[in-house]
């Protein structure tokens, strides 16, 4: 029987905490997508954190007064088993509208960020494949495919995928038009720290994977053995096996080397960070980040996308302490990250945003948690943030409302991925007429963009 070796394992085989895992740009059946990029030539970086699990965001921030609904809309449905008391709240109001929120009692780094006007919220964001309302999906209007599927809408949110879409991320997309700023650079415009990121993965771009928690080739430390071992590796990569497929993989194997060889060399000259890090995985991530921002003049980078995720949000029990652990790693890691753009100077040129695959219940399920939703809400840090603001529509806090689509508490999104992302994208540099070929459904969302950066 004829052994075969799979692209996985020809990708593991790297030894390096520095790989290419993006092979669709040279296995894409797509053609280029058109270069189109605005005028825009100093540095920018965006950063997505994937909350992994279906983050319940109706706990992340909380209506107290404003004009749609006040906090007993709230503690009447969630009651003791997931609500959280009011004076427990931090407290925030929005500049434009004065309306008063309370932010969960974890999340105190990044209420310090929004009164200084550097975070902002987008509440109730989904998946959309146009725009709907209540009778209408009850009725079996278009809407996206496995809307409370963990897997499905993972995909969904990194792809902003339209029917017949190839598997290419809108992060990667984004890379593919914006890439050109970077030339003669041949280092990946976009890098995960969390592994292979479907985001990431473009038409025509590879992305980066720093992994392992470090940044260099393991043994590569320039001793005879460990350039014995590097040239032999380099020949079984440069080997005509005859099988395109595992040429390629073996290409970007070679290609991972190199940039992490890159990376390095330029790491070693760089500054180093003062800006303290928590101890957690989300810290480690985002420090990864923000050192190789310190060297991003090195790798001769005018644009940058970064992919890092956090897990645990698939509260179906005992949610709260859950979230007090979950939401305490992410404020720290966020505020600990903003800080370093600032040490940088370049906390206007950096933009943070949240994902996850879907919101989740208002009414408490048994066991005090909550189950798969939709809407949900998420927040964009950085100097560009316009204003420390609420903005989109926030769903009316009631069972079986305009906006509850199941009578659980299940939001019908007010905006929708495309119009989140294709936001941040324009921020990033790509044009308004390229914005479609980043986001397929676009077209049928009569405000394309929203103004929170």
């Amino acid at each position: 029987m004829t052994n075969f070796i799979s692209r996985r394992t020809l990708l593991k085989l790297s030894a390096g905490s520095l790989g290419i895992v993006g092979v669709s740009g040279r296995l894409s059946r797509f053609g280029q997508l058109n270069a189109a990029v605005t005028s825009t030539p100093n540095y920018k970086a965006m950063v997505c954190i994937f909350l992994f699990g279906g983050n319940d965001s109706n706990n992340l921030i909380v209506p107290i007064k404003t004009n749609r609904q006040n906090y007993s809309a709230y503690s009447g449905v969630r009651g003791s088993a997931l609500g959280l008391s009011q004076l427990s709240l931090l407290p925030i109001t929005t500049a434009t509208t004065k309306e008063q929120y309370g932010l969960h009692p974890q999340l105190g780094p990044l209420q310090a960020l929004f009164n200084q006007g550097k975070l902002g919220f987008v509440a109730n964001v989904g998946m959309l494949v146009k725009p709907i309302n209540k009778t209408q999906y009850q009725q079996g209007a278009a809407v996206p495919m496995n809307l409370f599927s963990h897997s499905d809408q993972q995909q969904q949110w990194q792809t902003a995928p339209a029917p017949n879409s190839s598997r290419t991320g809108w992060g990667g997309r984004a890379a593919d038009i914006l890439q050109a700023l970077n030339a003669p650079s041949t280092f990946p415009t976009a890098v995960s720290t969390a592994g292979s990121a479907l985001f990431l993965n473009g038409q025509t771009s590879t992305p980066a994977s720093v992994t392992n928690g470090g940044l260099g080739l393991d043994g590569s430390d320039g001793s005879d053995a460990a350039n014995a071992r590097d040239n032999a590796f380099q020949q079984i990569l440069t080997f005509n096996s005859g099988l395109s497929l595992i040429q390629t993989a073996n290409k970007f194997t070679s290609d991972g080397i190199q940039a992490g060889k890159e990376l390095n060399a330029a790491l070693s000259g760089g500054q180093a960070l003062q800006t303290v890090f928590p101890d957690t995985g989300l810290g480690a991530q985002l420090k990864q980040v923000a050192q190789i921002l310190t060297v991003r003049t090195n790798l001769g980078m005018n644009r940058q996308i970064f992919f890092v995720s956090q897990g645990g949000y698939d509260t179906h029990t005992t949610q709260i302490p859950q979230q007090d652990a979950l939401f305490g790693e992410l404020a720290g890691a966020m505020a600990a990250f903003y800080n370093a753009t600032v040490e940088l100077g370049l906390d206007k040129q950096v933009v943070t945003f949240t994902e996850s695959e879907f919101g989740r219940t208002f009414q408490p399920s048994t066991g005090d948690g909550s189950d798969h939703a939709w809407g949900s809400h998420h927040m964009v840090m950085g100097g560009p943030v316009k204003s420390a603001d609420v903005f989109g529509t926030f769903p009316a806090l009631g069972l079986d409302s305009a906006d509850d689509v199941t009578g659980r508490g299940v939001w019908l999104p007010s905006t929708s991925l495309d119009q989140y992302g294709a936001t941040i994208a324009s921020w990033f540099g790509v044009a308004d007429g390229s914005l479609p070929a980043v986001f397929p459904n676009l077209v049928n969302f009569t405000t394309p963009k929203l103004s929170f950066v």
